[in-house]
């Protein structure tokens, strides 16, 4: 297994995985908010997967990524990279596309 890259990134700018390419659920993000509200202090990395034309697809942290890119704008969080996709994926929405 090759090993995990960990980055720093505006969530808004990472690519909705196809069968969450309307965004997070709304329930679950209400919940969130409540729960820890603006703050991204313990919060656990977000998993991505890197394709071949270079965007980041959301795979574990979705509801995560919209929360912070919705009421912090241009944090950065981090995510781990943890494979490759075939593939190009620019048909699929960003999250900032879905706020």
């Amino acid at each position: 297994m090759a090993a995990q890259e960990m980055l720093h990134v505006d969530p808004a700018t990472l690519r909705l995985p196809g069968t969450r390419r309307d965004g997070a659920d709304t329930l679950k993000l209400q919940r969130q908010l409540a729960r820890h509200g603006t703050s991204i202090a313990g919060m656990p990395p977000l998993q991505v997967k890197r394709t071949t034309d270079g965007e980041l697809v959301v795979y574990d942290g979705v509801t995560r990524a919209t929360r912070v890119a919705k009421y912090i704008p241009g944090a950065l969080v981090p995510v781990i990279v943890t494979g490759q996709l075939r593939g190009r994926v620019g048909d699929l929405p960003k999250v900032g596309d879905k706020l």
